[in-house]
């Protein structure tokens, strides 16, 4: 009697411990469901139910779900309607991070779309692959390993030149002549340098900025430096077919050139509004700005600004009229997203944002023309701006 007693308690203690366990599961998945229902919502909770059934009801069981979910948050990203954010796959984010740092696997080369014929030649990396193969600013790529990239070609032209580090691509190249020949470059990490400069007539210096990426206000610096060591009485500061980069290179640069003051204005959506100030050091020259329909995003702030703050002429074609800055978040599936999180005007509170940067000479290029090349009548207007003023 007294063993069946102990026996009979311990199994009631056994069920009281298992309806514990139950109840716990229960209320700890009840809790997380509302969770996730507060945080994502009908639309989000969807998303995962469109997944979910994709993934165990579909017919085709060996259906690309990757495919399906890049498409899908690229879709997603789109249906924003801002044009400034993306998304990523993970063979994009990882390239863009490369580009970013200023250092990629390629030939070292700068190339634009605007030529039928191929890709125009725009820049060449100083000691890259290209420079060393004898490709020059102005040449055409019109082919690569053999392949046509004439016309709509184009849009695969840098995709296809790209490559490991080490392998040999061949370039054919329309030189400027007429004459065609062919360039063969060993793909190489290259290190860009993100600005470049030379004194011009008159004693004029020029200095093209190429993004606002990693390392690009000590570049910008070093060759402004450079310049006024070699007695520049004048700067002409080039950004077209720049796509702009990081703030903090931007806010660098802006307090490197301009005198003590507002010079940039950052309206997060989660906090405070922010002024960056301008020490009383600067760039004591009379200055001009280059700017194309290419010029994004930190580009056409630092013209805006130089306008606003030095009386900086500005002299090209109206911008892009950009005004959000972005933050590239990464993904568990090794992609990307880059949300814009912030407005940005000048330090005076302009935004660009619907209009662009008005040139004070509007100008566009012929065609063909290479940037800072003798036919560049964009930068000839800007020495001419500034050797007048001086006389």
């Amino acid at each position: 009697m007294e063993e069946q007693t102990v026996y009979t308690r311990r199994r009631r203690w056994r069920l009281a411990g298992w309806a514990k366990i139950l109840i716990t599961v229960v209320l700890t998945l009840a809790v997380s469901g509302a969770v996730w229902c507060l945080l994502l919502g009908r639309s989000g909770l969807s998303l995962v139910q469109t997944y979910l059934l994709a993934r165990f009801a579909f017919v085709e069981a060996d259906a690309d779900l990757d495919k399906a979910v890049d498409a899908g948050l690229d879709a997603f990203v789109d249906g924003l309607g801002d044009r400034w954010s993306y998304y990523l796959d993970q063979e994009r984010y990882q390239a863009t991070n490369q580009r970013r740092a200023n250092s990629y696997v390629g030939v070292g080369i700068t190339v634009g779309y605007e030529r039928e014929e191929g890709l125009l030649v725009q820049s060449v990396t100083r000691g890259g692959p290209a420079d060393k193969a004898g490709v020059l600013p102005g040449d055409i790529i019109t082919a690569v390993d053999g392949q046509s990239i004439a016309g709509d070609g184009r849009e695969l032209g840098s995709d296809l030149i790209r490559g490991e580090d080490g392998a040999q691509v061949a370039l054919t190249l329309l030189g400027e002549d007429g004459a065609v020949r062919e360039a063969v470059c060993t793909r190489a990490a290259v290190h860009s340098p993100s600005a470049s400069g030379k004194l011009l007539k008159d004693g004029v210096g020029y200095v093209k900025l190429d993004n606002f990426y990693s390392g690009s206000a000590s570049s910008f610096r070093q060759e402004v430096d450079a310049l006024l060591e070699q007695g520049a009485s004048a700067l002409i500061v080039d950004v077209r077919n720049d796509p702009g980069g990081y703030v903090s290179q931007l806010e660098h640069i802006l307090d490197y050139l301009l005198p003590e003051g507002p010079v940039f204005t950052h309206r997060p959506r989660w906090w405070f509004e922010s002024v960056t100030q301008s020490d009383a050091s600067c760039v004591d020259l009379p200055m001009a700005v280059l700017v194309n329909k290419d010029s994004y995003s930190a580009a056409e702030l630092l013209a805006a600004q130089l306008r606003e703050s030095a009386g900086a002429p500005i002299v090209g074609e109206l911008t892009s009229g950009k005004g959000y800055s972005q933050i590239t978040f990464p993904l568990i599936n090794g992609g990307g997203v880059g949300l814009s999180t912030a407005a940005y005007c000048t330090g005076s509170g302009h935004s660009l944002i619907g209009e662009g940067l008005i040139p004070d000479v509007e100008l566009s290029l012929p065609e063909g023309a290479v940037l800072g090349g003798a036919d560049d009548v964009q930068l000839q207007a800007a020495v001419e701006l500034l050797t007048r003023s001086a006389g």
